[in-house]
């Protein structure tokens, strides 16, 4: 069976994400330090979990839109310590300037452009994400035709959205596409249901029994893989 279509997770299947979100919270406090001197002490354990909780109740839309949540609970704190609705909202959308800034600044797993680059003349290549980072601004477009986002179909993986929505766009039948991810629920179980083929990236050599139709623990193993897979 040929594989035309491969679709890739990005957070923690061709980057390390807990490095990069933690730099990223970390300037975008720096850069809120001077402008609301409150929100250091404001934003407690506590007080992050319900205002996320009271959020997404109040913009059940938005629930998918990572962006999205984190500029509403910026904005939602920035009242909290003080600020008007229309400034809060601004330094909202500043300070997320920031953040999405260095959070679309990462580095690679070793192999991860090499594979990529080799993949991408061979098979159409797609990125799936239930989270925000831009293959654009990460410097990945020339490798992949379009990417999809949790916000860009409302639904998260393991859901059948954005699976369904790369095929589609792609113009190709389930038997002839595989994803390739991290994690054994969202990537290979969300896969698996639609009838893709998948296949698990596994770096800390797991021994967890995740059924994806093949196992690698490094990237530049997909090359061969996916052509096993295929049939080539």
């Amino acid at each position: 069976m040929t594989i035309r279509l491969v679709t890739f997770d990005l957070d923690n299947t061709l980057w390390h994400v807990d490095t990069v979100i933690r730099r990223a919270e970390k300037e975008t406090r720096k850069w809120i330090q001077p402008r609301v001197p409150e929100y250091a002490s404001y934003m407690t354990t506590e007080n992050v979990v319900s205002l996320r909780a009271r959020v997404m109740e109040e913009n059940p839309d938005i629930r998918h839109d990572v962006s999205a949540l984190r500029i509403q609970m910026m904005r939602r704190a920035f009242e909290q310590c003080g600020l008007r609705r229309t400034e809060a909202d601004a330094k909202a959308r500043e300070a997320f300037a920031v953040f999405i800034r260095w959070r679309n600044t990462i580095t690679f797993y070793d192999g991860a452009q090499d594979t990529l680059n080799t993949l991408s003349h061979r098979y159409q290549l797609a990125a799936l994400t239930n989270g925000n980072a831009d293959v654009r601004k990460v410097g990945l477009d020339s490798y992949f035709s379009f990417a999809i986002s949790a916000a860009d179909v409302g639904s998260s993986k393991p859901s059948p959205e954005m699976f369904l929505e790369a095929m589609h766009r792609a113009e190709v039948s389930p038997d002839h596409a595989v994803h390739v991810g991290d994690h054994p629920i969202d990537d290979i179980e969300g896969a698996n249901r639609v009838g893709m083929h998948s296949i698990w990236v596994n770096f800390d050599g797991k021994t967890d029994r995740v059924p994806a139709h093949a196992t690698v623990t490094d990237l530049p193993s997909l090359v061969a893989a996916i052509a096993t897979l295929g049939g080539s």
